[in-house]
């Protein structure tokens, strides 16, 4: 094997100008994960029941750690062997897929533009997703003192509010606003847990063990959309000024997910335990309408979902941006026209929030087309590829190659089955009402 092979560092050849702490990568981490996806979990745990939720819950949450774990490994493997600082997604995709066998090297390219169209599409979603829980956490407290508007007026408010901090191009200079969001999250968690501790009946009184097995699948979902975050995180990683520390047994990337799975476990518990068949697809809108701390607690998370908007939508733009258009980086007038963009993106992502979705089954989608894909499949078709052949001859452990058909079996079972039964439900509850929000 070549020297210089063996001693290139991808790490120390990444040429980022204002590289992004560790500090302000587990502010972003936090920031991408903890937000809507929360306050659906007590519905799913609704759906799965206590301890079969509790389990899933868990068990996902391992797998997409653990994949996100292989994607990145298998991101820097790319780079290494390229002689790169650092390929993203779709560059890694396309170099790993021509190192396996012919049947993927054909498809390489095609997969690499496959892996750029899930992700928009994934953060597109997910900045609906946003729009959408914001008007209606929104609609729901004014409607109390102020004449009640259709939805659809404070979804086109909450867009255009977005345009200012989504003007923001740089991901270091979203650390500000991603501190404020998890600020805001958090103590409004704290004020709602006065009301989930308030008054439980007998556990025994909810499902306890099993819940709706036909819709369980929408808790797999809610769960893929809550916890994994994949173009966001991949982003911070690209950014960071020692993005080794992001990985690893006490990396950036484990300490955020530990923080988020003993929030969303404590929450979605308590929250289903609390409400029990009556529990809404956000559980804000549970909360009582004219206490003070309600009402403080639904405007703070309410606020700090808006604020996570900018972060979520960055990666489509760094996509169409750097990934196509600008890819040289001699883009005349390539400020001015990212503005653009980022202005059309705000007003498309406004009209299909105008759609009449209810927002349960939508999260549900978003996690089971996208992050079953990105955050399973692909790395497990990626570590395949790099590997392929040495690591596979007759004399070598398989271990790896069993560990990702797994991976890549469960991935396309959670494809199929969630985003069959996520479509079914919104077709369903096409216009129906997300706690009587949009006006009939």
């Amino acid at each position: 094997m070549d020297d210089k092979e063996v001693v290139y560092n991808p790490y120390n050849n990444r040429n980022e100008g204002s590289p992004m702490s560790n500090f302000g990568a587990f502010v972003s981490l936090l920031s991408c994960v903890v937000g809507v996806g929360v306050l659906a979990l007590p519905l799913g745990f609704f759906f799965a029941g206590i301890l079969n939720g509790l389990f899933l819950l868990i068990v996902l949450a391992l797998l997409l750690i653990h994949g996100m774990h292989v994607l990145i490994h298998s991101m820097v493997e790319c780079s290494r062997r390229m002689e790169i600082g650092y390929a993203n997604y779709k560059e890694s995709v396309v170099y790993a897929f021509k190192q396996g066998p012919g049947c993927f090297r054909g498809c390489a390219n095609a997969a690499g533009c496959f892996v750029d169209l899930v992700l928009c599409l994934s953060h597109y979603s997910m900045c609906v997703v946003y729009l959408i829980f914001v008007s209606v956490g929104f609609k729901y407290i004014l409607d109390q003192y102020t004449v009640a508007l259709d939805l659809r007026i404070y979804v086109t408010i909450c867009g255009l509010l977005s345009i200012p901090t989504f003007l923001i191009r740089k991901l270091t200079s979203l650390v500000s606003v991603n501190l404020l969001s998890n600020v805001l999250s958090y103590f409004g968690f704290l004020f709602m847990f006065y009301f989930l501790f308030r008054g439980l009946s007998p556990i025994t009184d909810r499902r306890f063990l099993l819940g709706d097995v036909q819709k369980a699948a929408l808790f797999l979902g809610i769960v893929l959309f809550s916890i994994s975050s994949v173009g966001v995180m991949l982003a911070i990683e690209s950014k960071m000024e020692t993005p080794q520390d992001l990985i690893g047994c006490c990396g950036m990337l484990n300490m955020s997910i530990l923080v988020v799975l003993i929030s969303y476990t404590v929450f979605g518990i308590f929250g289903y335990w609390r409400f029990g068949d009556k529990v809404a697809s956000s559980i804000s809108l549970n909360l009582p309408k004219r206490e003070i701390v309600a009402m403080v607690s639904s405007i703070m998370i309410n606020l700090a979902v808006f604020l996570t908007y900018p972060l979520s939508g960055y990666v489509v733009i760094d996509i169409i941006m750097n990934h196509y258009w600008n890819k040289s980086g001699e883009l005349n007038g390539a400020k001015l026209k990212e503005f653009i963009v980022r202005i059309v993106f705000v007003l498309l992502t406004t009209l299909n929030a105008l759609l009449p979705f209810n927002l349960f089954p939508l999260i549900s989608l978003v996690g089971a087309f996208s992050i079953s894909l990105l955050n399973l499949i692909f790395p497990a078709l990626m570590e395949i590829c790099l590997y392929y052949p040495p690591e596979y001859r007759k004399d070598r452990p398989k271990w790896k190659l069993w560990k990702n058909i797994f991976l890549i079996s469960l991935g396309t079972v959670i494809f199929i089955l969630g985003t069959y039964i996520a479509i079914k439900e919104i077709m369903e509850t096409w216009g129906k009402s997300n706690a009587g929000t949009y006006d009939q």
